[in-house]
């Protein structure tokens, strides 16, 4: 463990020294960030997930910032080039771009103005020059030309030497770091049209004449502007103006009004526009495309958490439907258990005969399996679809469900593995039953980008983008704890300490020897170990004879339950049922050096409601009756929705009509909204009232103010 690095992210981040080296000592070995957070509270202070996760990311950084470092400073000893100087500079670089800086000049290059010009004995000639001690630049050149040297004459040796200090200058750390902040202070983010897209590009057309300063450029604009950059619709520019740019060079490199301070001049000039403003510029785009990328993971982060922990309907018999016009309504019934019992064709929408069968079957199957609730997807024909089955007046819940992704899901290894036999629709129409019944179990099974919550997410850094997405998935899945005994393949994969291949071994092993009856059979599991045991045993459920394997009690602390139950005499399972037992137990008579109040006040918690979900109760939401269709909407119509989306300009509301429409940040409250992530979150039920409609482009604006 490397101190400094403890002190630095201790310094970073505002966290004690100590819980911040605690954090990594656990990492090292073997820990995952929901196992710190949730059963190591002592050591970390009461961390929560997000903490940990940012002294883990920052750990990864320095010790690549450490590898990056000892890769140059091998590279400049190998090569004679390391002094006593450079080396103590390099050794206290804070981040990579300082590191850079220093290291630029000595970088193995390819051949370039100034090198060529280096290769013709100019070198000293540039030397003198840049020194401005007065000297005539004319005389001094004179010296140098030789036609065998390809320098034919004075302005060709002038010509070398200010080639040869532009790229020095270039290359100087503290120039490249003075005009960063120049471009971040006083940079203008322009956008022009390529005027032969102008017609094909006009999505962008807010942007084809765009300028506004860098440092007010929110992430979602920058992600638009760059797409349209990468459509080759745009020409876009992000730095100060030239002047700026070149007069800061000069007030810090020429000294005097000589002659030869007129030559660094001229080769400071070059040297900016055809060098420094070039790289800078690129440097900037990097930073702002990275902070912009950040924002969107976020967001997208933000909406996908509250899909996955949206409120499940839980083990209920599922009539489930993919609805169609054409193609019909692919139908499927579930079990409580999600597993399929039937499956047909209807068409609901389609002729009066089709819908009397339709009608038939629905009723029919309905009695068989002794349905509970009725589960339809949002998409093509859906609304027609809700509408066909609410006139029925079955007796049972009717809903809605967001199919986002269920085409993914159908077509995946996933679905082909579980259902080989079945039809792309079909296992569509499985997913969304599912969907109803537990969407966290069922949307771990598709990629997250297919969900459909995110802010151009095929713009952002897919790694960066994956990366956050999985850490969502993980600590929703931790948070609400999973059933060793149902739970898929797709769903133990993000338990922790679990993983892929432990999965597969854990469903296996289910699958061959029948249900787990403790939490200990997963030691039974091949290659699953005391340490995965220790990392994955909290946030499994067994319903079984020890009933603390039904809870978020970790496995080492059972025999400290055990004794708070004999001290105050009763069982365990008194002890879990009786709220006057448990008010008998003082904590903290049983505060030691492993165990302290957070961990002891969680016990607590947990025993008075084992293994509790802490997703909301469920309730059927239904959309306006009558508004199926864009056509349908006008001004000032008053609507119940469900935001879909949440972005930084607004918010995205699904409202019936098989289009969303935006609420706009300005009109998501009567109050000032800085982020629309303090006031709506994907999934939440809100009344919105119409303020416009574009049926042409498909376009509905909204509002949730209530003024």
């Amino acid at each position: 463990m490397n101190d400094k690095h403890i002190q630095r992210i201790s310094q970073d981040l505002a966290l004690p020294s100590i819980h911040v080296k605690a954090v990594a000592s656990l990492i090292d070995e073997g820990a995952t960030v929901p196992f710190i957070s949730r059963y190591r509270k002592e050591a970390t202070g009461s961390m929560d997930e997000v903490a940990v996760g940012k002294i883990r990311d920052r750990l990864i950084e320095l010790a690549e910032l450490d590898k990056r470092r000892d890769s140059i400073l091998s590279s400049l000893a190998e090569r004679d080039l390391l002094t006593d100087e450079l080396k103590n500079a390099i050794e206290n670089a804070k981040d990579k771009t300082v590191l850079e800086d220093l290291y630029l000049p000595y970088r193995p290059k390819r051949r370039t103005r100034a090198s060529i010009a280096k290769e013709r004995g100019l070198a000293p000639l540039a030397k003198l020059i840049f020194q401005q001690k007065g000297v005539n630049p004319q005389l001094e050149a004179q010296r140098f030309v030789a036609a065998d040297k390809d320098v034919p004459d004075i302005e060709a040796a002038l010509a070398g030497a200010r080639d040869i200090i532009a790229e020095e200058v270039s290359e100087l750390s503290k120039v490249r770091g003075a005009l960063r902040v120049l471009f971040v202070k006083r940079g203008r983010f322009k956008s022009k049209v390529i005027a032969k897209m102008a017609e094909e590009g006009q999505k962008f057309r807010d942007w084809f004449e765009w300028d506004e300063p860098l440092v007010r450029v929110p992430g979602h604009r920058t992600l638009a502007m760059f797409r349209g950059e990468k459509e080759k619709v745009l020409r876009l520019s992000l730095r100060p103006s030239d002047e700026e740019g070149v007069d800061l060079l000069i007030r810090n490199l020429v000294h005097g009004s000589g002659p030869d301070a007129q030559e660094v001049k001229l080769a400071l000039e070059d040297g900016y526009k055809r060098l420094l403003c070039p790289s800078i510029e690129n440097e900037v785009r990097a930073e702002i495309k990275m902070r912009a990328d950040a924002e969107a993971i976020g967001v997208f982060a933000s909406n996908l958490r509250e899909l996955l922990l949206a409120a499940p309907l839980g083990q209920k018999r599922v009539l489930a439907l993919d609805p169609g016009f054409r193609t019909g309504a692919k139908l499927t019934v579930l079990d409580a258990q999600g597993a399929l019992q039937d499956h047909t064709t209807i068409y609901p929408t389609g002729s009066k005969k089709q819908q009397a069968d339709a009608a038939h079957i629905l009723r029919n199957l309905c009695s068989r399996y002794d349905v509970e609730a009725i589960a339809i997807g949002n998409g093509t024909a859906g609304r027609e679809t809700e509408a066909f089955v609410r006139e029925l007046g079955l007796g049972i819940p009717v809903v809605l469900v967001n199919e986002s992704g269920a085409s993914i899901y159908s077509a995946s290894e996933v679905a082909r593995r579980e259902f080989p036999d079945l039809d792309l629709t079909v296992r569509g129409s499985v997913s969304i039953g599912r969907r109803l019944m537990d969407p966290l179990a069922e949307l771990v099974k598709i990629d997250p980008k297919s969900i459909g919550v995110g802010q151009y997410q095929h713009d952002v850094d897919q790694a960066a983008l994956k990366k956050g997405l999985d850490e969502v998935v993980e600590r929703c899945v931790n948070s609400v704890g999973i059933d060793l005994n149902t739970a898929s393949v797709e769903l133990l994969t993000h338990v922790s300490g679990v993983g892929p291949v432990l999965a597969e071994n854990i469903v296996a092993y289910r699958d061959g020897n029948g249900p787990f009856a403790s939490r200990r059979d997963l030691l039974k599991v091949a290659r699953l170990g005391p340490k995965a045991f220790e990392q994955a045993a909290g946030f499994l459920r067994v319903k079984g004879k020890e009933i603390l394997d039904s809870s978020a009690v970790h496995p080492e602390r059972y025999a400290l339950v055990k004794k708070m139950a004999k001290d105050v005499g009763c069982s365990i399972s008194e002890l879990v049922a009786d709220d006057e037992s448990r008010a008998r137990v003082d904590i903290n008579a049983y505060v030691s050096d492993e165990v302290g109040l957070p961990t002891l006040r969680d016990i607590m918690n947990e025993l008075a409601k084992p293994g509790r979900d802490p997703r909301a109760e469920f309730s059927v939401f239904s959309f306006a009756e009558g508004v199926n269709d864009i056509k349908d909407l006008h001004e000032g119509m008053k609507l119940p929705g469900v935001v879909t989306n949440v972005t930084k300009f607004g918010a995205f509301v699904d409202i019936g009509v098989h289009q969303d429409g935006l609420v706009h940040i300005s009109q998501l409250s009567d109050s000032f909204v800085r982020d629309p992530s303090d006031v709506v979150a994907a999934g939440k039920e809100v009344e919105v009232t119409v303020l416009s409609v574009d049926v042409q482009r498909r376009r509905i604006g909204l509002s949730m103010k209530r003024g």
